[in-house]
C-alpha cells in the first residue's frame, strides 16, 4: 500500500512538473491546444449533460401547461355511430389497429343534438357508442396530450439539447485546433527564417 501511493505522488509529480517546466520547443498555440482540449473534456463530461436536461426540463414545462390548458378546455362525451365503417381501413399514425373516419351524433343535457365526423376501429357498425373530445365551440378535436407524450416530448429534445451541445463544443475545438495549427505553422517559419541561415552557415 505505501509503495503504491509512493508511485502515485511520484508519477503525480511527474505530470505537474511536465506541464509547468519550460520546455523551449513549446509555442503558445501549443498550450492553448491542450487547455482547450481540457475544457472541451469537461463540457463534453457535464455541460452537454446539463444543456440537455435544461432543454428537457424546459420541453417538459411547456408540454405539460399546453396538455393542463387543453383538458381544461376540452371535454369528453359520448357519441353514436351513425353510418358503418368498413372492416378494412388505413390505420391512424401510431396506431396499429385500422381505422375510418364516419359520423357520429352526440347531445350534451340542455342541448340540441350536432353530428362530425371522428375516427373509429374499423368494422363498427350503426349504433355503436364511442367517446369524442370537443372544444369550448362544441367541434370534435384530439384527446388531450397524455402523459406519456409530454415525457417523450421532454426525452426528445432533451436529447436533441445535449445533441447539440456537444455538436457545438467539438466544432468549436476543431476551429481552435484549426487556428493553433496555423499559427504553429507560423511560429516554425519565423523559427527557421532566424535560425536557418545559422545552421546552414555551420553545415558549410
Amino acid at each position: 500500500m505505501r509503495t503504491r501511493k509512493v508511485r502515485a505522488r511520484v508519477l503525480r509529480t511527474q505530470v505537474i512538473g511536465r506541464h509547468g517546466r519550460h520546455n523551449p520547443l513549446r509555442r503558445r498555440s501549443d498550450v492553448v491546444e491542450v487547455w482547450t482540449a481540457m475544457v472541451v473534456t469537461a463540457v463534453l463530461w457535464a455541460g452537454a449533460p446539463l444543456a440537455g436536461l435544461a432543454a428537457g426540463w424546459w420541453a417538459y414545462d411547456g408540454a405539460r401547461s399546453t396538455a393542463a390548458e387543453q383538458r381544461a378546455e376540452r371535454h369528453r362525451v359520448l357519441a353514436t355511430v351513425v353510418e358503418s365503417a368498413p372492416s378494412s381501413a388505413p390505420r391512424a399514425e401510431g396506431d396499429r389497429r385500422p381505422v375510418q373516419r364516419v359520423t357520429v351524433r352526440w347531445a350534451e343535457p340542455g342541448e340540441r343534438t350536432r353530428t362530425g365526423e371522428t375516427r373509429v376501429p374499423a368494422g363498427a357498425g350503426v349504433g355503436d357508442h364511442t367517446y369524442v373530445w370537443l372544444d369550448w365551440r362544441d367541434r370534435i378535436v384530439p384527446a388531450p396530450t397524455s402523459g406519456t407524450v409530454v415525457w417523450q416530448h421532454t426525452l426528445a429534445v432533451g436529447a436533441c439539447g445535449a445533441g447539440l451541445a456537444a455538436a457545438g463544443v467539438l466544432a468549436l475545438h476543431a476551429l481552435v485546433r484549426r487556428v493553433a495549427a496555423r499559427r504553429r505553422l507560423a511560429e516554425w517559419e519565423q523559427e527557421w527564417a532566424r535560425t536557418g541561415p545559422e545552421w546552414a552557415r555551420h553545415r558549410t
